[in-house]
């Protein structure tokens, strides 16, 4: 018997996942819908993660996040898309206890690892536009591998003590989340005690974890806007600020629509309603839009997908010409 089903041994063994109640009809044509968002979502990111690899010109502390943070909306949209899918597909919106205490736990450690990287990228847009004499010698190999490291071991920490005081709770009935997967919030709802204490825990861990990354972020944008207004060519300030839109274009839409879910006075209420919508924007939306985001507004990106089509034409001619 493992820990969280020790927890839970006032008999809920699986919950309903309420999604968004339609007609078949409606259903089939959500599924296809979604279908194809997660589709893009992953050829999208995995090409974004590919082309890194790949091209020696990407080899840079900016893409080496850019593709770890590409890698992690794979698994954020992967830990809800899939079921959601199921349930327009099948009708089945059934997930066991602990299926459900999965996905809460993966859903939360890529999306508080999602911040972790954001600042990381930030800091370096920092380094790179304020401390340009020192920036290879700063964000090194070594430093950028280390720090990558940390912010996927914080965010699984982070995830991880939330997880265990949600999956002790008692669950008696009834069982249905009205939501569109495993969230906190909707759980703890259906929990038969007291949750005041793990309800104070989490948010106190989400608003530090959201707040206080934005926090940093904002700070190091603080720096590199004052250092930009001290440029003296205009072509100068377009050049450095263009290697700071993409990210701030993902800050801004990541975080208004975190701090709207997460960052609450307290025994303020949403409306369900509300808090799906919500979680579709930055759980599966916005992972959907970065690949985009970056490749649109990044000549790197584009002169990496530029070269990697010229290289296809020319090996189909080549091709052709041997037949």
């Amino acid at each position: 018997m493992t820990s969280w089903q020790k927890g839970n041994e006032t008999g809920v063994t699986e919950f309903i996942i309420l999604g968004f109640p339609c007609n078949p009809r409606i259903q089939i044509l959500l599924f296809v819908v979604f279908l194809a968002i997660y589709i893009l979502t992953m050829v999208s990111n995995a090409i974004i993660v590919i082309l890194v690899k790949l091209h020696h010109q990407l080899h840079t502390p900016m893409y080496f996040f850019l593709s770890n943070y590409s890698f992690l909306e794979m698994g954020y949209v992967s830990a809800s898309l899939p079921k959601l899918l199921e349930n327009f597909l099948t009708g089945n919106n059934k997930i066991s206890f602990s299926g459900c205490v999965v996905q809460l736990y993966l859903f939360t450690t890529f999306g508080i690892t999602d911040t972790f990287f954001l600042v990381l990228m930030a800091y370096d847009r920092y380094l790179a536009i304020c401390k340009p004499l020192h920036y290879t010698r700063i964000m090194n190999a070594r430093t950028c591998a280390l720090s990558a490291a940390a912010s996927w071991t914080m965010g699984t920490l982070v995830a991880s003590v939330f997880i265990m005081l949600v999956a002790r709770l008692p669950f008696c009935g009834p069982n249905v989340i009205d939501h569109i997967l495993c969230e906190s919030s909707p759980l703890m709802k259906l929990s038969c005690s007291d949750v005041s204490y793990v309800q104070m825990v989490f948010s106190i861990m989400a608003s530090t974890s959201i707040l206080g990354t934005l926090l940093l972020i904002v700070v190091s944008y603080a720096f590199i806007i004052s250092t930009i207004m001290r440029i003296p060519s205009a072509v100068g300030r377009k050049k450095a600020l263009s290697t700071c839109s993409s990210h701030i274009t993902v800050v801004v839409i990541f975080y208004t629509t975190l701090c709207v879910m997460y960052v609450k006075s307290p025994g303020t209420e949403s409306s369900p309603h509300q808090d799906k919508v919500v979680s579709l924007m930055y759980g599966i939306i916005t992972p959907c839009l970065n690949p985009f985001i970056y490749s649109l507004r990044n000549k790197d990106v584009k002169e990496a997908i530029r070269k990697v089509i010229n290289r296809n034409k020319a090996f189909h001619k080549g091709l052709r010409g041997e037949f």
